[in-house]
C-alpha cells in the first residue's frame, strides 16, 4: 500500500517512528502518538509490524542501513581517506541540524537494558558499521596500523557521539563543533 506521493505506508512509519525515537528513545516510541502523526489508526501499525519491538528492530535497521550507505557515499565522494575521517562527525551533526534530533542508536543504547533483544542487536550493528568503517578509513589514510586501528575507532566514535549528547543536553550545535573541534587539537580526528 502507497500513499499519493508514492511512499509505502511502511516506509512512512518508519520515517515517523525514527524522528520519535531520535526525540524520545524507545521508551518514548509511543504507538498511539506514532498512528496519529502517520495519520492511520493505531491497529493499522500492527498490519505491517506485529509488535512495538518489531517495530523498533526495523527502524533501528533502517538507520543502521542508511548509515551505511551514507559512510560508503562518503568514501566514494571524498579519495581522501584523511579528509573523510575529517567529515565523519558531520554524520552525526545531521541529526542536531535535524531539530536537535540525536543519533537513534544512542538514544536506545541509553535504554539498553529495557531493549528486546532483536532491537539490541540492530542498534550494536550501527555501532559496528560506524566503528568498522573508521577502522578501515583510519588505516587507509595511514593514522594507525590494522593492529590498533579498532581501538582508535572506537575511541572516534565515542568521542563523537558524545559530542552529540552535549549538544543536545544544550541545544547547543556551536559546542558539538567545538568539541569536534578540540578532538582535532588533541590529535584524536584529522586536523
Amino acid at each position: 500500500m502507497a500513499n499519493e506521493a508514492g511512499i509505502s505506508s511502511s516506509d512512512k512509519i518508519l520515517a515517523v517512528a525514527t524522528k520519535i525515537a531520535q526525540a524520545h528513545g524507545y521508551g518514548g516510541l509511543n504507538l498511539r502518538t506514532l498512528a496519529e502523526e502517520v495519520g492511520i489508526k493505531a491497529a493499522s501499525l500492527y498490519h505491517h509490524f506485529p509488535s512495538k519491538a518489531d517495530l523498533a528492530a526495523a527502524v533501528a535497521k533502517r538507520y543502521w542501513e542508511d548509515a551505511a550507505a551514507a559512510l560508503e557515499v562518503l568514501s566514494v565522494e571524498t579519495p581522501d581517506a584523511a579528509d573523510r575521517l575529517r567529515r565523519f562527525p558531520g554524520t552525526f551533526r545531521v541529526a542536531l541540524e535535524n531539530d536537535n534530533r540525536m543519533c537513534m542508536a544512542s538514544f536506545m543504547t541509553a535504554e539498553y537494558d529495557d531493549l528486546p533483544d532483536i532491537v539490541k542487536k540492530e542498534v550494536q550493528t550501527f555501532t559496528d558499521v560506524n566503528v568498522a568503517w573508521l577502522g578501515k578509513t583510519l588505516v587507509e589514510a595511514e593514522i594507525v596500523g590494522p593492529r590498533d586501528a579498532k581501538k582508535r575507532a572506537r575511541a572516534i566514535f565515542a568521542a563523537v557521539a558524545g559530542a552529540q549528547l552535549m549538544a543536545r543536553g544544550r541545544s547547543d550545535i556551536k559546542l558539538f563543533d567545538a568539541l569536534i573541534e578540540s578532538y582535532r587539537t588533541a590529535g584524536l580526528l584529522p586536523a
